[in-house]
């Protein structure tokens, strides 16, 4: 058997782009008898994913910290599945899975999309930081209980990261802000842990046939931002007073939607896997003390800062689905 090769971190020459909606990239593709797991699948740009990933045959898992609301954000989208799960819930996750493993149900894609941003600090599960805890800690949890049944999928894991990474490479010395919280701080490290697992959940399952990839899926304005004031977000110049969008470079939710759904599904990814994707094809690399420009910075694609932070994650969580 020949083992994969590393996917270098550059461009494929993806026919699509920045203003690329989830439903161009699924153009053409039928994903009848597919199964995605999509966590944040009912807001935002995991709304705009479920309903191009259904459009195009798929059935669609939605986990759900609040399945009422789920069930309202769904109503009229055929083909979905809505189930209660808290990702700051270790023990909720390690029930969601067992749940889901006795019905003996394969899984062809996860999408991991649920995220927190710039939240009050809080801490969850043994006091870890809560965007650390729940963007990456609780994605890890979920994704290897669930790995019985990705294995069988022989598909792919898509971790939705952000060009946010570009603020904080994992903090080794104080992952938790014990020493004091900066908020866009903890959501670079969150966001830069979702790169780095993708990475080394490739390494790990891609001579089982599961390949991974990170996203950036772009600004754009979501719930996402709901810890945010008014006054940051003009501030930022994302908006004006009045809350009206100035940033232009800023992408519609189905537009967000897309490079998410490109790196669960698209053709020319075959074989590929382990690198950060942006508008619709593999991003560069960006110099670590440059200004923020596009790309990726090298510590969220590096991999022994990818194992360092799986072996750190299976110790806090309990589980490793590659443990020997």
């Amino acid at each position: 058997m020949t083992t994969p090769q590393t996917t270098p971190q550059q461009s494929i020459g993806s026919e699509f782009g920045a203003r690329s909606t989830a439903a161009d990239v699924l153009a053409g593709l039928d994903l009848s008898g597919k199964l995605v797991l999509m966590t944040g699948g009912y807001s935002g740009i995991g709304l705009e994913a479920t309903r191009a990933l259904t459009a195009a045959g798929a059935h669609v898992v939605v986990p759900a910290r609040r399945p009422e609301v789920a069930h309202q954000a769904l109503a009229g989208i055929g083909g979905v599945e809505v189930a209660g799960l808290d990702l700051a819930d270790q023990a909720g996750i390690a029930a969601f899975a067992e749940h889901f493993l006795a019905s003996g149900r394969d899984i062809h894609y996860v999408i991991d999309c649920a995220a927190v941003m710039a939240c009050p600090q809080a801490s969850v599960g043994a006091g870890w930081e809560s965007q650390f805890g729940i963007n990456h800690l609780g994605h890890y949890a979920l994704v290897n209980r669930l790995w019985p049944a990705i294995a069988r999928g022989r598909g792919r894991v898509v971790a939705v990261s952000s060009g946010g990474h570009r603020r904080s490479p994992i903090r080794w010395d104080d992952i938790d802000f014990t020493g004091g919280y900066d908020k866009w701080q903890a959501y670079g490290q969150a966001k830069t842990a979702n790169a780095l697992f993708a990475v080394h959940l490739d390494a790990l399952g891609r001579d089982a046939g599961v390949r991974a990839f990170s996203v950036h899926p772009g600004g754009i304005l979501t719930p996402l931002q709901r810890h945010l004031s008014r006054q940051e977000m003009v501030d930022f110049g994302w908006i004006d007073a009045e809350g009206k969008l100035l940033n232009t470079s800023f992408k519609t939710p189905e537009q967000g939607a897309a490079t998410q759904v490109w790196a669960a599904t698209s053709p020319r990814l075959a074989g590929l896997g382990g690198v950060y994707c942006e508008d619709c094809d593999i991003a560069p690399l960006a110099p670590d003390d440059g200004p923020s420009t596009p790309g990726v910075r090298s510590w969220a694609v590096d991999p022994e800062q990818a194992a360092r932070l799986w072996a750190l994650s299976a110790a806090r969580t309990g589980v490793d689905a590659f443990a020997s």
